[in-house]
């Protein structure tokens, strides 16, 4: 029987800190929690004060596998995912072939948990084929394992369509994701319609593209009883709509993302138009975002993501107006998080920032995932170490992902994942701490 002692560390149980420094782990179990834990012939990790977290959950990560996978793939991205603190992620099926039937999701579920990373977990389409006029198999893909249904990447294209998607998931199957956007407003845009779009005279996508889409989803669910997630949050006015949702006791949850919180339209004007800061949808005004750290604090925000979205660079090495949507950030994500957080916003808790990254979104998938994302006696071990004094520059071409570009690389950030443990398993460490 293997066993691992980590002792000497802050212990975040995936809601708040606890008192306790130690955790013993048995055959990738969370056998104990406490202080001082002795366990004779166990392998033991010193924590010197660092936080020990649940691993973190990516509900929200592009993997580009089938069919782009010199982008991308299951096994690079499960790799990368790991070094970057996660044990989880859910992969997009917006794939080449979408991921629209049950032995695609069969195909993501097995090759996901053999990459030696991170655990990939397969999202289905609403659609077949992610074409939005019919609406694939969605219980034969809960069957093979689908854990959200989302043709993310646009939004289902008919009311119709969604409305039925609701009304098959209600509130046993996996929930469905919208990619909240509409498309007349969205197509050809560019940036974020505000300083950004007047200074460069590129095509703005305004904030209601977001929201309309959002005011939709609202109706449907309440019509329906249904569920449904709107992922990648950005503008105030969307907040303020899913914050009446939920007063109003709809089901009704959604997710931002890393960069939308640390980031804003100013970075793509400082930045000279570089398309590292390109992403759909665009980076929004300051007060934008600052609506976000607000909606953390309220609860409106239920999860951070990271919208994963690996290019190779030839592609993102483009004109702005030419290079693809997306940021990859899967390695430096939480350092990004964590080191912004400390700079600009200490008021908001630690506790709060974790919990959005594990027991959170573990609560959003099927119930046989929902204890992933705490530290609990009888848990599955997957943990994550962090290190809130380690400062390094971010350098991409030393990353497990095949996307060697961001916006943050050469940049020093101060707050890192330093160990990362899936099932006890150590799957990542980072070289100071080997």
């Amino acid at each position: 029987m293997k066993k691992t002692i980590f002792k000497g560390f802050k212990v975040f149980d995936g809601i708040k800190f606890i008192e306790a420094d130690s955790v013993l782990v048995e055959n990738g179990i969370i056998s104990k929690i406490g202080t001082d834990i002795e366990c004779s012939g166990a392998d033991e990790i010193t924590g010197c004060g660092k936080i020990l977290s649940p691993g973190f959950i990516d509900l929200h990560a592009h993997f580009r596998d089938p069919g782009g996978e010199w982008h991308e793939d299951l096994t690079s991205g499960s790799l990368a995912g790991a070094a970057g603190g996660f044990t989880t992620m859910v992969a997009m099926p917006n794939t080449q072939p979408a991921i629209s039937e049950p032995s695609l999701i069969e195909y993501v579920r097995s090759k996901g948990s053999s990459s030696g990373g991170a655990r990939i977990l397969p999202a289905g389409c609403v659609s077949k084929n992610r074409e939005g006029k019919e609406l694939a198999e969605l219980i034969k893909m809960t069957e093979a394992g689908a854990v959200l249904f989302t043709d993310d990447g646009a939004p289902v294209a008919t009311s119709s369509l969604l409305r039925l998607a609701l009304l098959y998931t209600g509130k046993e199957l996996p929930r469905v994701m919208e990619h909240p956007e509409e498309i007349s407003l969205f197509k050809g845009g560019q940036v974020h319609e505000g300083r950004v779009s007047a200074l460069s005279g590129l095509k703005a996508i305004p904030a209601a593209s977001e929201e309309i889409d959002i005011a939709r989803g609202i109706a449907l669910a309440r019509e329906t009883g249904s569920r449904i997630h709107f992922t990648h949050i950005s503008s105030g006015g969307s907040l303020e709509l899913i914050r009446k949702a939920k007063e109003e006791g709809l089901d009704v949850t959604c997710d931002t993302t890393f960069h939308h919180l640390t980031l804003n339209e100013n970075a793509v004007v400082n930045s000279g138009y570089n398309a590292r800061y390109k992403v759909n949808p665009p980076l929004r005004s300051i007060d934008d975002q600052a609506a976000l750290w607000n909606g953390l604090q309220d609860g409106t925000i239920d999860a951070i993501v990271t919208d994963h979205a690996p290019w190779h660079m030839d592609d993102k090495d483009e004109p702005f107006q030419e290079a693809p949507f997306g940021i990859a950030s899967l390695e430096c994500a939480a350092a990004v998080l964590f080191d912004f957080r400390n700079r600009n916003h200490p008021e908001v808790p630690m506790d709060l920032i974790l919990a959005k990254m594990t027991s959170a979104p573990a609560s959003l998938l099927p119930s046989e995932w929902q204890g992933l994302g705490r530290i609990n006696e009888g848990s599955v071990a997957d943990l994550t170490v962090i290190d809130e004094e380690r400062t390094r520059i971010v350098d991409c071409s030393q990353w497990k992902s095949k996307a060697r570009c961001c916006p943050w690389e050469g940049i020093a950030l101060t707050g890192w994942p330093v160990m990362t443990f899936l099932e006890g398993r150590d799957v990542w460490c980072d070289e100071e701490d080997q």
